[in-house]
């Protein structure tokens, strides 16, 4: 799943490595050529899964879980680099190199993990997308699941014309997204004042926990974590550590912009949350997309309610092709597997289609789902962590000692959120 070498690189004149032929087009050129993998990995950060867990967060605590929203967005950045300087350097992505360096048995394990986390994403991508396109043009949600899977392969059908296209495509949906809740923000404008006591950390009860939990697992993906090392190895070719540095230092700034972008539009989904819903009659205890697009419409208008929808359905549909690409990247690296796209896209969104059939409330099986994903993030962010501080794998791009240790504490805060969750959710504590 490595992209192509002519999608990127730069033909080398006069001696000079495809780097330097970019770099001599201007800084500002090169900066916008290299930009693109971090805004791939970032839909994942802004996905349906998203969409529920902020809402419901905002419309029940008001803006007491925005802090969550921005430690979340906060790990993301650096554990979203990680991932990518690991394929700058190593020229491989993170499932290749636990097949590599791991005993098989310990490979396989990490790939059952990751497939089930891969269909705990596509319920997710799926219902979104659905619920988007139930919301604007009345489509029954079953047969919207289904034309889901279709606008997920054609945005796939991209990367046979190079993956700057692809990269292209799914930034334009991130924009979508961005201008959709910069829209909501400046019509309903949430409190400053309470936004500037929601980053204060506390919670307020398990409920609150549980919300917490599915925030950080709706905002740190495993499948973009994974994914991004795709993204990045063979990206841009190198001669040597110094120019390998260089690119490190590009896809830095990709990392910041993309997941800033990304981070701004979560916060913003929970504080407008907040400021319409909380506390009004009928609506703290918002339980569904539909409620939220119908609150929007009622409490606010119709052009905030289209912009709600339509964001929700870029969302989805965006975020339901690159989870399709990090499955693939997924398998052949776990365990040297390839089956064709189509009957992979199958498998994936049977769970979807599965819970729209049988007409389970789709935006609590959207929380569900975020609150299983935030169980693989430390099977994800465990090896990657262990990888990145091997001289052996990194070379002269090891980690540093401090960041080891703020990756381990990411780890273990995870780790610690998930296991107190669960002795709530059973009576234990």
């Amino acid at each position: 799943m490595t992209p192509p070498a002519d999608a990127y690189a730069v033909e080398p004149q006069h001696g000079h490595s495809p780097l330097e032929a970019l770099l001599a087009r201007g800084r500002l050129r090169a900066t916008l050529t290299m930009l693109g993998p971090a805004f791939v990995a970032a839909i994942a950060y802004v996905d349906p899964g998203n969409f529920a867990t902020n809402i419901q967060g905002g419309a029940r605590f008001g803006y007491l879980l925005l802090w969550v929203v921005l430690a979340a967005n906060a790990m993301a950045m650096l554990i979203q680099y990680l991932s990518a300087k690991l394929g700058i350097v190593t020229d491989r992505n993170l499932p290749e190199l636990c097949r590599e360096h791991y005993p098989r048995p310990v490979s396989w394990a990490l790939w059952i993990q990751a497939e089930v986390m891969a269909m705990s994403t596509d319920i997710a991508e799926f219902l979104g997308a659905a619920l988007g396109l139930n919301l604007l043009f009345h489509v029954p949600l079953l047969v919207a699941g289904v034309m889901t899977g279709f606008i997920a392969f054609g945005i796939l059908e991209l990367q046979r014309h190079g993956f700057r296209r692809f990269e292209l495509a799914i930034s334009a949906l991130l924009g979508i997204i961005f201008l959709g809740f910069l829209y909501e923000t400046l019509k309903i404008g949430p409190s400053a004042g309470g936004a500037a006591l929601g980053l204060v950390p506390g919670l307020h009860g398990s409920e609150s926990l549980y919300l917490a939990v599915g925030i950080i697992g709706a905002t740190v993906m495993p499948h973009a974590i994974y994914l991004h090392s795709a993204l990045t190895n063979g990206r841009m070719p190198v001669r040597n550590d110094e120019e390998r540095a260089r690119v490190l230092r590009f896809e830095r700034l990709d990392v910041v912009v993309a997941l800033g972008l990304a981070g701004l539009v979560n916060m913003a989904m929970l504080a407008v949350a907040a400021k319409l819903f909380h506390g009004v009659p009928g609506y703290t205890h918002v339980d569904s997309i539909q409620e939220a697009h119908a609150g929007f419409s009622h409490l606010v208008g119709g052009t905030a309610a289209l912009a709600f929808a339509v964001a929700l359905l870029a969302s989805g549909a965006s975020s339901s092709s690159v989870g399709t690409y990090a499955g693939q990247v997924v398998m052949a690296g776990f365990v040297d597997l390839r089956i064709p796209l189509a009957f992979r896209r199958a498998i994936t969104m049977a769970p979807a289609l599965v819970v729209l059939a049988l007409g389970v409330s789709p935006t609590s099986a959207l929380v569900l789902s975020q609150v299983v994903l935030s169980f693989g993030i430390p099977f994800a962010l465990v090896p990657l962590l262990l990888l990145t501080r091997r001289a052996d794998v990194m070379g002269v791009h090891v980690n540093r000692r401090a960041t080891t240790w703020v990756a381990i504490s990411i780890a273990a805060l995870i780790s610690a959120l998930n296991v107190f969750l669960l002795a709530q959710t059973f009576g234990l504590a």
